[in-house]
């Protein structure tokens, strides 16, 4: 397959993702990666209609939840399984609905429009977040813990693949944050603010990236001190790597500010769903290519139909990547794809 190579537009030392995880994530660490500079000749594939998943998506879910438990109880947690006439009705019953650990899909949109054709992508993240109640100041709060095991990226460009090793999506450590409860609509709801944390790069996770890194190099430290291999693959930061046309391999070696915020609802039945808002911050430290030293300007596309989540209460013995690997066909709905225009 022949493959053209895109020049951005200008430089630009840092890119800030507008929004609102993600990682997300988000969303997520590699959420930036549209900003590859290189782009397949052929026709790029188009964004899907929104949203992603239909009104329905929670009732399968949780018709295959069911399933599943009828199967393996073992893998299932029944008491967060309830009809919709046991949904609760007073802050306490909610909090503990909702206490518990869950089963996390997200999806993220990408577009960067620093190329000469604009380079869209969705990064799906998978992985496990638990829900905490915590005394505070006499009240009770829940706190949401996530923790991302693995992650695919979906491009719009022929010719070129990306991947990334677990090892670079489980350095994302994110903070554990006190959510909003409140009803509307007749539903419990539920807003996760950002705790920002940093990916490959030392320095204090509240400040830019930016920030951090201008402070480190007043500071003298070295690039091996500024910028811990943090996936433990002797490079600096995290490294994404990609495939063009099969036969050119790169590697890009990344730091990132990992910010975003979830907006979420409980549904009858003990499924949570809602979106993600990834106001991230990403900097490319290196590559194994010149042509790919350069930054990117890669903005979160889309609104919440395009960046949609789905929590899926799990049993709490349900915590490793190869049990979730096992049943996410099952529990979790499809990765979005790009269509031919």
């Amino acid at each position: 397959m022949h493959v053209c190579i895109i020049f951005p537009r200008g430089q630009k030392h840092f890119s800030r993702l507008p929004g609102s995880r993600r990682f997300g994530i988000g969303a997520l660490v590699i959420s930036l990666l549209p900003f590859l500079l290189l782009s397949s000749c052929a026709d790029p594939l188009a964004w899907p209609e929104a949203p992603l998943y239909s009104q329905d998506t929670v009732s399968r879910l949780q018709g295959n939840l069911e399933e599943l438990a009828a199967e393996n109880p073992g893998y299932t947690a029944p008491e967060q399984i309830s009809t919709e006439n046991d949904y609760p009705e007073s802050r306490e019953e909610a909090i503990d609905a909702i206490r518990g650990n869950y089963g996390h899909f997200d999806v993220v949109a990408y577009q960067d429009r620093s190329t000469k054709t604009p380079m869209n992508s969705f990064i799906v993240s998978y992985g496990y977040t638990e829900f905490v109640p915590e005394p505070v100041h006499g009240d009770i709060r829940l706190v949401q813990q996530n923790r991302f095991l693995f992650a695919d990226y979906i491009l719009n460009q022929g010719g070129v693949e990306t991947s990334f090793d677990p090892s670079a999506v489980q350095a994302i450590k994110p903070r554990n944050s006190r959510v909003e409860l409140y009803v509307e609509d007749g539903l419990w709801r539920m807003y996760r603010p950002e705790t920002p944390v940093l990916l490959g790069v030392q320095g204090d996770p509240d400040i830019s990236l930016e920030q951090n890194i201008q402070a480190g190099r007043a500071a003298g430290l070295s690039d091996e001190r500024l910028f811990p291999d943090d996936d433990g693959d002797g490079n600096p930061g995290v490294t994404v790597k990609l495939k063009i046309a099969g036969i050119i391999h790169g590697e890009l070696y990344i730091a990132r500010r990992e910010i975003y915020r979830n907006h979420l609802t409980l549904h009858p039945g003990g499924i949570i769903s809602g979106h993600v808002e990834d106001l991230s911050e990403q900097y490319v430290i290196d590559a194994n290519m010149k042509i790919l030293r350069q930054q990117s300007e890669s903005l979160q596309f889309g609104g919440p139909g395009l960046n949609p989540i789905y929590l899926i209460p799990l049993n709490r013995n349900i915590n490793s990547a190869e049990q979730l690997l096992e049943i996410r066909d099952r529990i979790f709905p499809p990765s979005p794809e790009f269509v031919r225009k």
